[in-house]
């Protein structure tokens, strides 16, 4: 079949939950894509911030391939070694004392929200307690997750919610202050927001939270899912201040394209909150997905992967700047690493579909945002392969 067969063959038997662009993928090599029909394009998406590595790294394909030749899948009555590995790397690159694996960024977050909310009520014995999630906050689609993500759009047909959550301003501490009561148990946001338009809590926000929560015993839970594994420079974003949280949620590179995802804590919530019985997953931890993250955070080691972010971010968000002053239809330019936005005076859609037919992946972030989050393996020849076609859309559409 051709690619307009398979698209067909797509659309009568995949429920429709997402307008997917009219591509039919083939294979991917480092940081580029290509489709049924062998066009090639520069990947500025990577699976939505997901291979970090790039396409078809080999070591990581190998690692793989070798644990399927072993074991994929024992579940959690027991222990399995690349688990055990997985966790001890992911203490070192985090900081964070207890891990509990996930299949998914979503999961993560719910398995927060039971620690956080178990950690309250070991306290008191009440489950009345609430917690604080900012405005503009994406978290997942689950429906825990789904209560603490900050857009109505996204909830509103799936109503009731899970109870008691309160939305406050993201980095506007008065707002979050307004919302403390004697019954809040966690303050809950993504340490740079990534759906909701690339902001990342400036430095002030941060460490304020951070001093009320240590003041009134609330958990601090950061949601590193999109911004986390190195795209900001650092291992986790908050590492950049020194904000140590008392959850964290991560996954997407992570694993880098196998699906997975933690919640991690530290030592003090481990030991007052989720007990046996009170949590658990069949596929979460699973050794394929372990082997996965382990080789992953080898590998950024070894390609010196945050070096590369730092360097090639910063010369990205120097391009981006530049269009900011060159063309009308820019309005805005914010980012941190290699997670950067660039925001429009038009809806972006026109320019993403004008790109995607020159062969470059983008995505948005909101209505007029364009979201740029690469491999984390880029080199500043692919951000000006990136600019050159992106210069030629934004010329195009300000005609």
């Amino acid at each position: 079949m051709n690619m307009k067969e398979y698209i067909e063959e797509a659309e009568s038997a995949l429920l429709h939950t997402y307008n997917r662009y009219q591509i039919v993928w083939d294979k991917g090599d480092g940081v580029y894509m290509y489709d049924m029909e062998g066009k090639k394009y520069l990947d500025f998406v990577s699976g939505i911030a997901v291979f970090a590595l790039g396409y078809n790294n080999k070591a990581y394909n190998d690692a793989l391939k070798a644990q399927i030749d072993k074991v994929i899948h024992t579940s959690n009555y027991y222990y399995n070694v690349p688990a055990i590995e997985a966790a001890k790397k992911l203490q070192k690159i985090s900081g964070m004392d207890r891990v509990f694996f996930t299949n998914s960024g979503a999961e993560a977050v719910e398995g927060a929200i039971k620690a956080a909310r178990k950690y309250a009520y070991l306290k008191d014995g009440t489950t009345d307690h609430e917690i604080i999630a900012m405005e503009h906050s994406f978290h997942g689609r689950t429906m825990g997750a789904l209560s603490v993500t900050g857009n109505p759009k996204y909830r509103e047909a799936f109503q009731p919610m899970i109870g008691n959550i309160k939305f406050a301003q993201m980095n506007d501490f008065d707002s979050v202050l307004a919302q403390v009561t004697d019954k809040t148990c966690a303050i809950m946001f993504e340490t740079v927001q990534g759906e909701g338009g690339i902001y990342p809590a400036t430095e002030e926000f941060l460490k304020k939270v951070k001093a009320l929560c240590e003041e009134r015993d609330i958990l601090l839970i950061l949601d590193e899912i999109q911004c986390g594994m190195g795209r900001t420079g650092y291992m986790y974003a908050w590492q950049r201040y020194g904000v140590k949280p008392d959850i964290m949620t991560t996954a997407k590179a992570l694993g880098c394209g196998i699906p997975v995802g933690a919640f991690l804590m530290t030592e003090k919530v481990a030991q007052n909150s989720l007990t046996a019985g009170d949590h658990g997953t069949t596929y979460g931890g699973n050794p394929l997905a372990c082997a996965a993250i382990s080789k992953v955070i080898d590998l950024f080691e070894e390609q010196k992967v945050l070096e590369n972010v730092n360097e090639v971010g910063a010369y990205l968000a120097g391009k981006l700047d530049e269009l900011v002053v060159k063309y009308d239809v820019v309005k805005a330019h914010r980012g941190v690493g290699l997670m950067q936005g660039l925001e429009c005076e038009i809806p972006v859609s026109e320019i993403i579909n004008k790109a995607i037919e020159k062969g470059l992946l983008l995505i948005n972030a909101g209505t007029q945002i364009i979201r740029f989050i690469p491999s984390l393996i880029i080199t500043k020849e692919h951000v000006d392969d990136m600019m050159k076609i992106l210069e030629e859309c934004l010329a195009e559409v300000s005609k």
